[in-house]
């Protein structure tokens, strides 16, 4: 069947770094397309699936106890070739060869940039979903895979908690975000941690240790939650500085590294993905697309890929003044 807006064939893929939730929206994606009639495709490995020709059919039964399971079944990787006239003309060929009308996009900026680029060039209609862990896309409240990464990440510095009080430690550890503090100052915050170091916030190892100096008037054990894109380097470095001006404290440093991509998605993860997964399908049906979708203030919104690429979203500054009360 083919729709008022010409669409009766709906490719869908992930892209960039893979996020807990991806799967789930894939599955909305599916089962929205076949409710209303339409064929569906997955394209595997990203844009390079794309340049490559590697789509398969997409059925119900295809996604079926998908919703729970992190990472994403279509995978994701990137691609030099797509960054080229030559390899999003060969892109667009292997749609037109499979007759796919539309396409849905899931990943982050890097992925809505070549979207818009594929759109300008060959008009192929694309509607995004924000799938990223960093939660830095503007026009959206949450990114999917978001808060999975940050329940995974606190309940590690839970732990590493526990073993700082035994041994009256002062741990560094560092969080996802090479240009976005969004997970940091969350896990400080959920964690109770004594102070966050983020590439938003200019902080200098000198503000580090008079706050730590401080804290340990009543604490005997401290946690600082690094964003590995912080200015003064990442946690191993950060620790080293902060070593040299107090010699006496007993350092360690834990990277919690890849393992806040994966795992099952929360609830939130799972809901968030499942809405923006059916909108997509059928923004798509009402004629809209070159923009992404995202949740704000808990409605459904579109922004154009131009605004939530070359927007800026900021962490609200209440939340540093929120810890700077609590690690008293």
């Amino acid at each position: 069947m083919t729709t008022a807006a010409g669409i009766g064939h709906i490719g869908v893929f992930t892209s960039g770094g893979d996020s807990p939730g991806m799967n789930a929206a894939i599955r909305a994606v599916v089962r929205c397309a076949i409710f209303h009639g339409l064929r569906v495709s997955g394209i595997q490995g990203g844009y390079n699936g794309l340049v490559d020709d590697r789509v398969v059919p997409l059925g119900a039964r295809d996604v079926s106890n998908l919703i729970q399971r992190g990472g994403t079944i279509l995978r994701s990787a990137r691609s030099a070739s797509f960054m080229t006239p030559e390899g999003r003309s060969k892109a667009a060929a292997n749609l037109r060869k499979h007759g796919i009308d539309a396409l849905v996009a899931i990943g982050g900026d890097g992925t809505f940039t070549g979207a818009r680029v594929l759109f300008q060039e060959h008009g192929t209609p694309i509607i995004g979903l924000p799938g990223t862990i960093d939660n830095d896309l503007y026009g959206t409240d949450r990114t999917i895979g978001y808060d999975t990464a940050v329940n995974t990440a606190m309940e590690a510095i839970d732990k590493i908690r526990d073993t700082a009080s035994s041994h009256d430690r002062l741990f560094f550890v560092e969080v996802m975000g090479r240009d976005s503090g969004f997970i940091a100052i969350a896990c400080a915050l959920a964690s109770g941690a004594e102070y966050a170091m983020v590439p938003e916030k200019l902080q200098s190892i000198n503000e580090l240790t008079r706050a730590l100096q401080e804290a340990s008037i009543t604490k005997s054990s401290s946690i600082v939650v690094v964003a590995e894109g912080d200015e003064e380097g990442g946690a191993f470095d950060i620790a080293r500085k902060v070593k040299e001006q107090l010699p006496d404290k007993d350092i360690r440093v834990t990277v919690l590294g890849h393992l806040q991509r994966g795992g099952a998605p929360t609830v939130q993860d799972r809901i968030l993905a499942s809405r923006l997964g059916v909108a997509a399908v059928e923004a798509l049906l009402k004629g809209r697309h070159d923009a992404m979708l995202g949740l704000v203030n808990d409605r459904v919104v579109l922004t154009p890929f131009k605004d939530a690429i070359g927007g800026h979203k900021a962490i609200e500054p209440e939340l540093f003044r929120v810890l700077e009360v609590l690690a008293t």
